[in-house]
């Protein structure tokens, strides 16, 4: 596809490469995926070289000529002039529909609706949205009082305002990671994370400068060492499938993500460690000490209000655990990534506490949420994709004499496709933030609207990736979405890494910095999958994070 050339972009793209900005034509794919009208190709990848960007896709703007012929005694004269292109549409100003309700009240109502309807949050915000008539409202989110000083929000919707999020000219993005509230700093060693800083703050250049250092030295270790610990879990799952007839793949993922993690960033197995396998339990703990206030554990309303919602939970429950975590990274990074750090001017106790960070908050924490997403929808799909995705896999496996490599997986398009339109449908970071830097305007699809400075915005990513103004059949799973020039334009409204998946992340910007190696461990996660297994059977339920799989049946490959 002609957005991600992992190839590349694994071994380094992540210094500031440019793409070219391509305006969205609709991929009109209401038909199954053995009648799509696109057919599949093999695209070239982007460029990735700052020396030599890739400027192949734009084109310069051509204004329209009008021809006038006129017929006169002496014969035809045609004559030429320039038409002006008409401009933009300039959409009608509309105030900001909603409230936020009496002080204290408001929020307190809001989130007892967000978190206990029936329907859930997409049922809060779709009842918002029929009763403003508008993509854009004001309204409060959680957690509210007394955690949050400040619950209200500017609410954004559609895939079209949604990308204001990105925009660092308009928006501000300190302490906004967890929007409306801030975790405790105890419960990162002290200092504020990278995922809490504004692009305009010197230590955010040094920490993601770090984390793409970290990226590039490793890169030759993430295909095999994904291989060697998603076969352990594969091996699992058999053997629980054999002796109960159904096997839990989340417990069996942790322990495959985290190993694989300590293994493809710092070449440390955790169980041969003091660690040894309390590494995934010891992070679920952790992270639930800073999400508390923004989830829902199932628990009645009446314990999760005052226990999660109301009060913050204290940092001192899990400070010998993180300590336990802390001491396996300082002694895993020892070395080169702790030296790059010093170079950059950053103590090794704080790029400790990033490195952990990023590996067990944002990419153990993405591995967990993405993952059963991942294999509920392919399961959904049914046996007809299953043998379309077997068939491909394995084809270009085998032509390329049985190695699994980036450039091989480069030749999937329908296997791509698949994993980019599991982001889309249920992206695994779904709320996003910004605070308005100055007064401007914001436009949805109908309306133009005046956003002050100083004021919130905040995106709910599973409505703006399903805006079907943008895409067809927005709320089916569509394998085939992103195949095909016409599919891949598409891509431009993919925005599950803060950003949209045809442009990269760089030191300037607060685009996931893992952005590619994410996509990389999904599209291994299905390729070791279907190189295995004919098909397979799941069940699905909820988790207070995502999707909790069961797997019925795993059909082993006969082909």
């Amino acid at each position: 596809m002609a957005s991600s050339s992992l190839t590349s972009s694994i071994s380094y793209t992540f210094l500031q490469p440019e793409f070219p900005f391509k305006r969205t034509i609709k991929h009109h794919n209401r038909c199954s995926i053995s009648k799509c009208p696109f057919t599949p190709i093999s695209a070239t990848p982007l460029k990735a070289s700052v020396s030599n960007p890739d400027t192949t896709s734009s084109p310069i703007p051509i204004t329209p000529i009008e021809t006038t012929t006129t017929t006169t005694a002496s014969g035809t004269d045609t004559t030429s002039s320039l038409v002006s292109p008409e401009p933009p549409k300039k959409l009608p100003m509309r105030r900001i529909p909603g409230d936020y309700g009496l002080p204290f009240v408001g929020p307190i109502k809001d989130r007892l609706e967000y978190f206990y309807n029936e329907g859930g949050r997409d049922k809060y915000f779709r009842s918002k949205m029929h009763k403003y008539k508008s993509t854009i409202f004001r309204a409060n989110m959680p957690p509210g009082p007394f955690i949050s000083s400040n619950p209200n929000v500017i609410v954004l919707l559609d895939g079209k305002s949604f990308p204001v999020l990105f925009d660092n000219s308009k928006v501000e993005k300190r302490d906004l990671f967890t929007g409306t509230f801030m975790p405790s700093t105890e419960l990162t060693g002290g200092y504020r994370i990278l995922s809490y800083l504004d692009p305009t703050e010197p230590k955010h250049d040094q920490l993601k400068r770090l984390l793409f250092f970290l990226l590039k030295s490793r890169s030759s270790h993430f295909i095999p060492e994904f291989h060697s610990s998603y076969t352990n879990l594969f091996n699992t799952l058999e053997k629980e499938l054999a002796k109960t007839g159904n096997a839990i793949f989340a417990d069996a993922n942790d322990q495959a993500a985290f190993n694989y993690l300590a293994k493809a960033f710092f070449g440390t197995n955790p169980t041969e460690t003091n660690l040894k396998s309390d590494g995934p339990k010891i992070v679920t703990k952790w992270t639930l000490m800073q999400l508390s206030p923004i989830l829902t554990l199932g628990l009645p309303k009446w314990i999760e209000e005052p226990a999660l919602h109301t009060f913050r939970l204290p940092p001192f429950l899990v400070k010998k655990d993180y300590q336990k975590l802390y001491d396996f990274f300082y002694e895993s990074s020892t070395g080169p990534v702790l030296d790059e750090a010093v170079r950059l001017g950053v103590s090794k106790e704080e790029a400790v506490h990033n490195l952990l960070f990023a590996t067990c908050f944002n990419s153990f924490g993405g591995m967990k949420i993405f993952f059963p997403n991942l294999l509920k929808w392919i399961g959904r799909g049914g046996v007809n994709l299953h043998r379309k995705l077997a068939e491909e896999i394995r084809s270009v496996v085998k032509s390329n004499g049985g190695r699994v490599t980036m450039a091989g997986m480069e030749n999937m398009p329908l296997m791509k496709s698949v994993v980019y339109e599991a982001f889309r449908i249920e992206p695994p970071v779904p709320l996003q933030y910004g605070k308005a830097k100055h007064d401007f305007v914001i436009e949805n699809h109908e309306n133009a609207f005046q956003v002050k400075e100083g004021e919130m915005l905040f995106g709910f990513q599973p409505f703006a990736t399903k805006d079907p103004k943008i895409f067809d059949s927005a709320d089916e799973f569509v394998g085939d979405r992103f195949m095909g020039e016409e599919g891949e334009k598409l891509l431009e409204h993919v925005f599950w890494s803060n950003g949209r998946e045809t442009e990269q992340p760089t030191a300037g910007n607060k685009q996931c910095p893992g952005k590619d190696f994410v996509v990389l461990f999904s599209r291994l996660l299905v390729v070791e999958l279907f190189l295995r297994y004919d098909t397979f059977g799941i069940q699905v339920g909820k988790s207070p994070i995502g999707s909790a799989v069961t797997f019925t049946s795993l059909k082993k490959a006969k082909f």
